[in-house]
C-alpha cells in the first residue's frame, strides 16, 4: 500500500532551471534526498520518510516529466537530471546531503554523486543498473528489459487509456510476489502516469539510455566515488550485482540483498528495506 508521508511534511514546487520538481519535504536533521524510478514516484518513500525524519531532513522529488513535476521536452539525459537535483538542494540551502535512489532513480543519482562529488554523503542504491557501467551490455541483452526500447508515437498510442495494463506488467513480473502490490498501489500510480505527457516523459527517460551510457563512463574514467555506499539487490532481482556494478565506479561499497523481494523493494518488502535505509545513514 501507498504509506503517506507524515502531516508534517510540507510540498513544494522547486524550479532547478530547467525543470520544476514537485518535491516533498520534511523532518529534521542531517538532509537525504530520496529518488525513485519508472512506475513509482516519490509518494513511494512515505514509510521510510517517517521512520528517519526524526533524525534526518528528507527531500523527495518526483523526477522531471514525472508525477506531479513539470514536462519539459528535454533533458531526460541523467546528467542533466544530476544537475536538476544540484539545483534543487541550492534552492533549499543544502550543501552536502545522502542519496537514497530506486530504479531510474540511481541513473540520476550517479549523475549527480559524480558531477558534484563534495555534496554527497552517503548513498543507498537500491535494485537497478547504471547505463555504460559494469555488466550494462549483458544486462540489456535479458528478455525482461524490452521496455527499454519500448517508445514513439505508436506505442504510446497503444499505452494511452492503458496505463494500468502497461505498469501492471512491471509489477507482476519484475516481483517476488505481486500480491504485495495491491490494488490501490496500482491504481494510485496509473493514475498519475495517465496524466497528459506523464508516460511520454517516462519513455524518455529510457530514450536517453543510449547517451547516458556516453556520460557515465565519461564520468568513471574521472575516478571513483569515495564515499560509503550501500547496494541493495532483491533476492528475486538484482541480488548481488547491485554491489559488483556499484564496485566498478566507488571504492566502499557494501553488499545487501534483501530476501523474499524482487524489483519493487518498498511495496514488497517495505519494513526490511526501511530498517536497511534507517540503519545505514545513522551509521
Amino acid at each position: 500500500m501507498i504509506h503517506p508521508f507524515p502531516a508534517s511534511f510540507r510540498t513544494q514546487a522547486i524550479d532547478t532551471g530547467g525543470a520544476t520538481l514537485h518535491t516533498r519535504i520534511g523532518g529534521t536533521g542531517a538532509p537525504v534526498v530520496m529518488l525513485h524510478g519508472f512506475a513509482d514516484t516519490g509518494d513511494m518513500w512515505g514509510q521510510a520518510a517517517a521512520a528517519i525524519g526524526g533524525t534526518h531532513t528528507v527531500i523527495a522529488p518526483d523526477l522531471r516529466g514525472m508525477g506531479l513535476s513539470s514536462q519539459p521536452s528535454g533533458g531526460y539525459d541523467k546528467k542533466t537530471q544530476g544537475v536538476d537535483i544540484a539545483r534543487l538542494l541550492d534552492a533549499l540551502g543544502i550543501g552536502k546531503a545522502a542519496l537514497v535512489s530506486h530504479d531510474i532513480g540511481n541513473m540520476v543519482a550517479y549523475a549527480f554523486a559524480a558531477q558534484f562529488r563534495e555534496r554527497v554523503a552517503r548513498w543507498v542504491v537500491i535494485d537497478a543498473p547504471i547505463p555504460g557501467i559494469g555488466p550494462w551490455d549483458e544486462i540489456l541483452k535479458s528478455p525482461l528489459l524490452w521496455h527499454f526500447n519500448f517508445r514513439g508515437p505508436d506505442m504510446e498510442r497503444l499505452v494511452a487509456g492503458r496505463e494500468r495494463i502497461y505498469l501492471d506488467r512491471f509489477y507482476n513480473e519484475l516481483s517476488a510476489n505481486p500480491a504485495a502490490i495491491d490494488e490501490a498501489t496500482r491504481d494510485h500510480y496509473a493514475a498519475l502516469y495517465a496524466r497528459p505527457g506523464n508516460m511520454h516523459c517516462a519513455f524518455e527517460q529510457f530514450a536517453a539510455f543510449t547517451q547516458d551510457a556516453i556520460d557515465n563512463r565519461a564520468l568513471a574514467l574521472e575516478g571513483k566515488l569515495p564515499l560509503p555506499i550501500l547496494a541493495v539487490g532483491g533476492d528475486k532481482s538484482f541480488g548481488t550485482m547491485q554491489a559488483e556494478v556499484m564496485r566498478v565506479v566507488a571504492t566502499d561499497v557494501t553488499a545487501q540483498v534483501l530476501a523474499d523481494s524482487g524489483h519493487w523493494v518498498m511495496e514488497e518488502q517495505p519494513a526490511a528495506m526501511t530498517a536497511m535505509i534507517k540503519g545505514f545513514l545513522e551509521k
